[in-house]
């Protein structure tokens, strides 16, 4: 019987199903996406219908790489990223632990970033004091582990859900004149959406490595199928609805450090973009305990291997301040834009080569041999035992 390691029980099927898309989603929609800013970096320069379909592609390749990464990581029973890479790449995971390190430090400086950003935007602070906030409410989260960062994902995708219904409610009714006139525009694309919405897939597939922790409670092959078929659509459908209110504005918007803020002031409700902003920084801080926590369960996988026992709540912290502290340092110097321009689209091709390429090769022929032992012995379940 597959149990959950909390409580004995087996996983429910929001745990199976759902826990892992609205984990996912944390990663993708925090930053620069719940800004706006990713939007207008990687979708607008297609245009109005090239982002669309930019988005859509996106979304299929997100489906199709999280799929592939349950897959593997059931079939290599890989719950953090070291053990997930031992098996994909053999020794050159240590390239892949550099790379993945790398890459947190960039996601929390962007989030840290962005925590600033919107501080000022919406209470005039300056932006270190947004940054403190954010780092505080990561450590706090990830001080107690897996259970306590699973509750923030679910209750943090109710509110994140429901702002975006309504931001796109209101949008519509405000300005959907300017949005169908949008598409309509004959303003040429700057940038190909085939390529951009690839590229934005390449480094964002990135959560789903993230995300490994919750792959405990998949029981079977098809839950892990199910699971990663509803992350692109779970991760991706807030990008659209928003994407669709920013071409009522384009191109001029693209300039925005926050297009959110842009929008929300058009839109007219102050008491909305006050909601509005705290749901970005809810955003924000579930993405960044999600980036931080696997850090923390990487570290305790190591720490139990070596130690036989359990990694501490302190130590957790002191892992969290630790990592934190520097990437809000580069936050603060840098800024969001700069961040998201130059450092997002480096990390795409290295992530497409040490990662995509070699988990739709190696990845794909691990599974399908693992597939084939597991009919020849008798077609036993296929579960990651958590107990």
């Amino acid at each position: 019987m597959i149990v959950d390691e909390a409580d004995g029980r087996p996983p429910t099927r929001f745990q199976r199903y759902l826990l892992p898309g609205l984990a996912f989603k944390a990663l993708v929609i925090g930053g620069g996406y719940a800004t706006g800013r990713e939007v207008a970096e990687f979708f607008l320069p297609n245009g109005p219908w090239g982002g669309v379909f930019a988005i859509l592609f996106a979304t299929i390749l997100f489906s199709g790489g999280c799929i592939l990464t349950f897959l593997f990581a059931r079939a290599t029973r890989s719950l953090d990223y070291q053990t997930f890479f031992s098996a994909l790449l053999g020794p050159g995971w240590v390239v892949w632990e550099i790379v993945y390190i790398l890459f947190v430090i960039l996601i929390l400086a962007v989030y840290g970033a962005a925590a600033g950003a919107l501080g000022t935007a919406a209470f005039g602070l300056p932006a270190v004091v947004g940054i403190a906030a954010l780092m505080v409410g990561i450590a706090m989260f990830t001080t107690f582990g897996n259970r306590a960062v699973e509750r923030l994902f679910e209750w943090a995708s109710y509110v994140l859900y429901g702002v975006y219904v309504l931001f796109f409610i209101f949008a519509f009714t405000q300005f959907g004149d300017r949005i169908i006139d949008g598409f309509e525009t004959t303003i040429p694309a700057t940038g190909n959406w085939v390529l951009n919405g690839a590229t934005y897939f390449s480094y964002n597939i990135l959560g789903a490595i993230v995300i490994l922790p919750v792959v405990r409670h998949l029981t079977s092959s098809r839950d892990a199928v199910v699971a990663g078929a509803i992350c692109g659509p779970l991760a991706m459908f807030p990008a659209l609805f928003f994407f669709l209110a920013t071409v009522a504005f384009y191109p001029q918007i693209m300039s925005a450090e926050l297009p959110s803020d842009f929008l929300l002031e058009r839109i007219g409700r102050p008491w909305f973009q006050l909601l509005f902003q705290v749901m970005i920084f809810v955003a924000l801080l579930e993405s960044g305990a999600s980036a931080v926590h696997a850090v923390n369960e990487r570290v305790g996988k190591a720490w139990q291997r070596s130690r036989g026992v359990p990694l501490r709540p302190r130590a957790r912290l002191l892992i969290s301040l630790g990592l934190l502290a520097g990437c809000m340092f580069m936050a603060e110097r840098f800024g969001l834009v700069a961040l998201i321009a130059s450092g997002y689209r480096a990390f795409a091709y290295i992530l497409l080569v040490v990662f995509v390429l070699p988990l739709c090769t190696i990845g794909v022929a691990r599974i399908i041999s693992t597939s084939r032992a597991r009919r020849q012995s008798g077609g036993q379940q296929d579960g990651i035992v958590t107990s």
